[in-house]
């Protein structure tokens, strides 16, 4: 980047990111230092230092005095939205924590998808579906599709004993997210999974993050109609 002029604590910002969406710096990774990088940029220390900090402050890097800059293992977005535990939430209530795998394999997604995550063509995604459990009640039923372009990892996962919601929060990274929250109608399959009429109301949540440019997963997530989300800024 040294020998396009003037770099801008922007462009580096735009590199590290692509460096971690292209798994050259993996979650955790110890990246190099300010001074390093302001040789290998052609620029100050002053502006790279703005660069770290407005990714430390969007939760893609940590960083400790003296112990360096670090990837983050688990990204919290800069207005302190965390991606949510569903094991600490139903613990958080008193309740015994179950999970229940439904389904995992590897699948090309259907063209409504594939627009919905910007894809132009077919892509490799690995579709997992399970059951999260509160006292031995349903309490969520996730679907989600994992980008294994993004986290070729989780090819390997078989989430028999983890969730996919607890396994992406620390080893998918993400730089944007978009969620939607909206009441449903449950399918035949959501409603017999959570108990609920087949066509009766359901909370809904969605969730798609990104890591630069690159989808890094979707995830539906069907709750029955009782459920409330409560969230601190």
């Amino acid at each position: 980047m040294s020998g396009l002029g003037r770099i801008s604590h922007r462009d580096i910002s735009s590199e590290i990111v692509r460096r971690i969406a292209e798994r050259l710096w993996e979650p955790g990774a110890l990246i190099p230092g300010e001074q390093a990088l302001a040789a290998e940029f052609g620029c100050s220390r002053a502006t790279v230092n703005r660069a770290l900090q407005d990714l430390a402050r969007s939760g893609i890097l940590e960083r400790r005095r003296k112990a360096g800059t670090r990837v983050s293992l688990n990204p919290v977005r800069e207005a302190r939205f965390v991606i949510p535990l569903v094991r600490q939430e139903i613990e958080a209530k008193g309740a015994a924590y179950g999970y229940r795998l439904l389904g995992c394999e590897p699948v090309t997604p259907d063209e409504e998808l594939r627009a919905r995550l910007g894809f132009g063509k077919p892509a490799r995604m690995l579709h997992v579906r399970c059951l999260h459990l509160a006292d031995g009640a349903p309490y969520q039923y996730e679907d989600r599709w994992i980008n294994l372009d993004a986290v070729p990892e989780a090819g390997g996962v078989s989430f028999s004993a983890v969730s996919p919601n607890e396994w992406l929060v620390t080893n998918a990274p993400f730089s944007r997210a978009e969620f939607i929250f909206r009441a449903a109608h449950a399918g035949g399959e959501e409603a017999a999974l959570l108990g609920v009429p087949e066509g009766g109301a359901v909370f809904v949540a969605e969730r798609l993050t990104w890591l630069a440019d690159k989808p890094v997963t979707f995830v539906r997530m069907v709750h029955p109609p009782s459920h409330r989300v409560v969230t601190e800024l």
